[in-house]
Parts: structure tokens; C-alpha cells; sequence
């Protein structure tokens, strides 16, 4: 299905009937990859997914969007589609999850206003702590930054511009490689916000789902939010990585159902 936001094609599936729950997925992903999910959560929700602007078969952003952008994204989506929703559950894959807590935090504190509440919100592999830089990462950086200003100051990357974004594309992740020219600013904004100082906000019940051999957002981190979330509690699902989700999914969906009180 198809809808427009704000000038923008945004692709998303909906399906069930019940309880509105919103998906969000993670950076460089898409909607399609809860399928396994939906299928289970319909069952007693109404069930909505969106790939989000810059991923899969919507239209990319005109200008780099941050992490509020995004949130403002979501709730522009929800107050087109659903303008009559007064509570809706959020569940969020790895970026997805850091936009549920700055949602979730932001309602709290009166920065985002919206038409509902949300009653509890579910976080798989979530982003939004820092990692600790480690030296060689930190020799990196510092070997990136060296090259860019001898590119800039000779005026290389002037007179040569491909050589500037080989350079970036040479430093940077895959996610950053793969990624166009905004994703990749929109990236940059995305990943170096730290959202811990808004994780005591999220204070409605918060289930964190959390593969143990994730080592794009390690389980440290789900420990962590778990001590800083008032209500919130982690469960592990043991030889899954990133994509708990999918890597145990018949796990996963138990104790989603658990928490939602969907019986399997």
C-alpha cells in the first residue's frame, strides 16, 4: 500500500484488526523483514508497518533528516492514516527503537505533541547508546580527518569531487557506502545522538528483546536501558544477533505475545 507524506511515497503494510501497533525497522532495512511478525501480531492487532523515508520502496527525504525528523515523520504518518487513534503500542527494530524512545520521552516532556497516548512499547536490538570508540577506531577517525583536510586545503576535492566521497566511503560503514548522498548526512545525525539522557522519560511498560551475540547494539545495551527505563524489562534470546527477530523468530514472537497477550 501507498500513501503521501508530505510530498513524499511512502510504502507500508497493514493488516488485523484490534489495538493499533506501529512497527518501525531499522536503518537500512524495511517494512517487509517483520513479515514473520505480523503475521503473528495480526492475530489480535491491527498492525501497521511503513518503510520509512530513504528505505525501501519509499521515496527518499529531499534533505538529511535527524532523529526528530523522523518522529515527526511518524507522527505525521499517524495523523494522515489514523486521525482517530487515541492509543497506539510502538514496536522498534534497532533505528526504529531509538525514534520509539525519543517519541516515547518527547511525549513525556511535552516536545512532541500528539492525538494519543502510548500505553507500552516494545524495543528489539534498540539503538540509542553510544558505543565506546576503541583506540583503532579512534586512529581512524583521526587518520579520515587528516586525509579530508589535505583534500580540502590542496583543493583537490574542488577540482576532483569523486575524490572527497571515495575517501568518505573508504572510512566510513557499510551502511554509510551503501548509502546515497543525504542517507549518508542523514545517517551521520542519526547515529551520533546520544538519547540515553532521555531513557528515564520513557516510563510506560517497555519490553526490550535482545539477541545475545548482537554486536551491532550489544546486549550492554539493552542492560543498560533496562536500569534506566523505570518499567522496563529485558528479555534475551540466546545465539541470536542483530536481527532477533528473525533469527528465532518462533522465540521472539512468544515473548512478544506474553507482553501483548496474544497466545501463540
Amino acid at each position: 500500500m501507498n500513501t503521501n507524506i508530505n510530498g513524499l511515497k511512502i510504502n507500508y503494510i497493514e493488516e488485523g484488526e484490534g489495538p493499533l501497533l506501529v512497527m518501525l525497522h531499522g536503518w537500512g532495512s524495511n517494512c517487509d523483514l517483520f513479515s514473520g511478525v505480523i503475521g503473528f501480531a495480526k492475530k489480535a492487532y491491527h498492525v501497521v508497518a511503513m518503510d520509512m523515508p530513504g528505505f525501501g520502496k519509499s521515496d527518499e527525504p529531499k534533505e538529511a533528516m535527524d532523529v526528530d525528523d523522523y518522529v515527526n515523520f511518524v507522527l505525521d504518518f499517524i495523523r494522515q492514516l489514523f486521525p482517530n487513534e487515541d492509543k497506539i503500542i510502538f514496536l522498534g527494530h534497532s533505528m526504529g527503537g531509538r525514534i520509539i524512545i525519543k517519541l516515547a520521552s518527547g511525549l513525556h516532556e511535552g516536545r512532541f505533541k500528539a492525538h494519543f497516548a502510548i500505553p507500552k512499547v516494545i524495543l528489539t536490538d534498540s539503538a540509542g547508546v553510544l558505543p565506546v570508540r576503541t583506540e583503532a577506531q579512534k586512529k581512524r577517525t583521526k587518520r579520515y580527518k587528516l586525509y579530508k583536510n589535505i583534500l580540502i586545503k590542496t583543493g583537490i576535492s574542488k577540482a576532483f569531487p569523486n575524490t572527497l566521497d571515495a575517501l568518505q566511503r573508504k572510512f566510513g560503514s557499510a551502511d554509510y557506502a551503501a548509502a546515497s548522498p543525504v542517507m549518508r548526512q542523514s545517517l551521520v545525525k542519526v547515529v551520533n545522538e546520544d538519547l540515553v539522557p532521555y531513557m528515564p522519560q520513557v516510563t510506560m511498560p517497555a519490553l526490550l528483546i535482545w539477541g545475545d551475540k548482537d554486536t551491532a547494539t550489544p546486549l550492554s545495551d539493552g542492560k543498560k536501558m533496562e536500569e534506566l527505563m523505570p518499567e522496563a524489562g529485558l528479555a534475551v534470546i540466546e545465539g541470536a544477533g542483530h536481527y532477533s527477530f528473525i533469527d528465532n523468530l518462533y522465540l521472539y514472537n512468544k515473548i512478544l505475545g506474553s507482553f501483548l497477550g496474544i497466545s501463540m
